[in-house]
């Protein structure tokens, strides 16, 4: 079994920066696409941010130029870079990846509990 923690959450004034990390943990897997949601009350599930196994990144226009998403392969961890933070990024943030067991050579998707980012005015 494949589980995904985040860490990293708090809270923060806008402007400010922080940094997330979601790493996964099992036996027998690889990870394929990995990426970020962050859910608001009342908001829909999107990825805001993916990254592919071979490091190609993909971002919405919300938080292009200021999220910068990255992976180590070896740890099977990704990390989110949030800078210049604004209130509206306030959100539980869920690690999302596309996991492939090997020993039954299909793909699920997998998220974390989630990590709560608060940015105050």
């Amino acid at each position: 079994q494949v589980q995904l923690v985040e860490s990293g959450g708090g809270s923060v004034q806008a402007g400010g920066s922080l940094r997330l990390s979601c790493a996964a943990s099992g036996s027998g897997f690889s990870i394929n696409a990995m990426g970020w949601d962050p859910q608001a009350p009342g908001k829909q599930r999107e990825l805001v941010t993916t990254i592919s196994s071979g490091g190609n990144t993909n971002y919405a226009d919300s938080v292009k130029g200021r999220f910068t998403i990255s992976r180590d392969n070896a740890k099977n961890t990704v990390y989110l870079q949030m800078n210049s933070l604004k209130p509206e990024d306030t959100a539980t943030y869920y690690c999302y990846g596309e996991i492939l067991r090997w020993y039954m050579g299909t793909t699920l998707d997998a998220w974390g509990q989630g990590t709560l980012v608060i940015v105050s005015p």
